[in-house]
C-alpha cells in the first residue's frame, strides 16, 4: 500500500510538472482516496492498540491491586500470628513463672515448717535433759543424802540399843532394804545423768551401759566401737545419741521381746554412725506413719535435733535393725 502511494503520488506530481493538469488531477485523487483510506486503517489499528493496551494496563493494574491486597493480607496474617505467638509464649512464660515462684513459696514454707519442728524437737530435747538433770542432782543430793543420813544414824541408834533377837532380825532386814534403796536410787540417777558419760565420753558411757544390761541379765548385748579412741564428741550429741540407744534397747528388751542385741558406734571422717540390732520380734515398720508411739516419736525428735538420717529396717519375726548417722 505504502508503495501504491508512492506511485501514485509521482504520477500526480510528474503530469502537473507536465502541465498535463488533467490526468496529474486524476492521479492526485486516486492517491488522496488511498491515503485516507490507509490513513482511516492506521488510525482504526492505532485506537485497536490503545484499546488493548488500556485493557493490558488495567488488567495489570488490577492485578497489582490484587497483588497488594493479598500482600497486605499476608502481611496482616504474619502480623496477628507473631502477636498471637508472642502473646502466647507471654502467658506460657507467666504460668512458668508463677508455678516457680509458687514451688520456692512452697519450699520456703517446708523449711520454715521444718525449722520450727526442729526448734521443737530442740526445745524438748533441751527441756529433757534440763529435767533428767536436774532430777539426778536432786536424787543424788537430796534423796540420795537423806536415805545416807539415816542409814548412818540408824547404824549409830543400833550400838546404843538393846534389842531382841527377833528385833534384830528387823533391824538388819530394814537396813538391807535401805541399802537396796539407796543402789536403786543412785541407779536411777545414774541412767538420767551418767557420770561416766560427763567424765569419759560416749564410748564408755554405752560401754557401762551395755554391761549394765548384760550383768542383770535382761538381754546380751554385744558392743563394738570403731574409730572413737581420743574423739572428743559435742556434749549435747553425745547425751542425745546416749538416750537413743537407751531407748532402742529398752524397745529391745520390753517390746522385741529379744534375746541378744549388737550396739555399734563407729567414727568416720566426723560421721557418727550408731546401729543398734536385735533378734526380736520385729514389727510392720509402716504402723510408725500412724501410730505415734512416745519411744519412737522420743528417738525422731532426737534425730531431727541433730539433724541427723534414721533408718529403721524390721519385718515380723526378723529383729529390728536401727541405723542413725549424724555430724560428730
Amino acid at each position: 500500500t505504502s508503495q501504491m502511494l508512492v506511485i501514485l503520488d509521482y504520477l500526480s506530481r510528474f503530469y502537473e510538472e507536465s502541465v498535463n493538469y488533467k490526468p496529474a488531477l486524476s492521479w492526485y485523487k486516486e492517491f488522496k482516496q488511498l491515503s485516507d483510506s490507509v490513513s482511516s486503517e492506521e488510525n482504526k489499528e492505532y485506537l485497536s492498540g490503545l484499546e488493548i493496551k488500556y485493557d493490558l494496563a488495567t488488567k495489570e493494574n488490577l492485578l497489582m491491586g490484587q497483588k497488594a491486597q493479598l500482600l497486605k493480607r499476608r502481611n496482616f496474617a504474619y502480623l496477628l500470628s507473631g502477636f498471637l505467638v508472642t502473646a502466647l509464649l507471654t502467658v506460657l512464660f507467666l504460668i512458668i513463672n508463677f508455678k516457680h515462684k509458687q514451688k520456692i513459696q512452697q519450699q520456703r514454707i517446708n523449711e520454715l515448717e521444718k525449722e520450727k519442728q526442729l526448734e521443737a524437737a530442740e526445745a524438748v530435747v533441751k527441756g529433757e535433759e534440763l529435767e533428767r538433770s536436774r532430777l539426778a542432782r536432786d536424787l543424788h543430793d537430796g534423796l540420795g543424802g537423806m536415805l545416807s543420813g539415816i542409814k548412818h544414824s540408824f547404824t549409830t541408834m543400833k550400838g546404843n540399843l538393846i534389842m531382841t533377837p527377833d528385833n534384830v532380825q528387823a533391824f538388819e532386814r530394814s537396813m538391807d532394804m535401805l541399802d537396796s534403796s539407796i543402789k536403786e536410787m543412785r541407779r536411777v540417777a545414774h541412767n538420767m545423768m551418767p557420770e561416766a558419760l560427763i567424765r569419759f565420753g560416749l564410748d564408755t558411757a554405752l560401754k557401762d551401759f551395755c554391761n549394765d544390761i548384760n550383768q542383770s541379765g535382761a538381754l546380751k548385748v554385744n558392743y563394738q566401737s570403731i574409730g572413737l579412741e581420743g574423739v572428743t564428741i559435742e556434749p549435747t550429741t553425745a547425751i542425745t545419741l546416749y538416750r537413743i540407744v537407751q531407748e532402742l534397747l529398752n524397745n529391745s528388751m520390753k517390746h522385741a521381746r529379744a534375746q541378744s542385741a549388737i550396739v555399734q558406734v563407729t567414727n568416720s571422717n566426723g560421721l557418727l554412725s550408731v546401729t543398734v540390732e536385735d533378734d526380736g520380734k520385729g514389727f510392720d515398720i509402716s504402723i510408725l506413719e500412724t501410730n505415734k508411739g512416745i519411744g519412737w516419736t522420743n528417738i525422731r525428735n532426737r534425730v531431727d535435733f541433730l539433724k541427723g538420717k534414721l533408718d529403721i529396717r524390721s519385718k515380723e519375726g526378723e529383729g529390728t535393725s536401727v541405723q542413725i548417722e549424724v555430724n560428730g
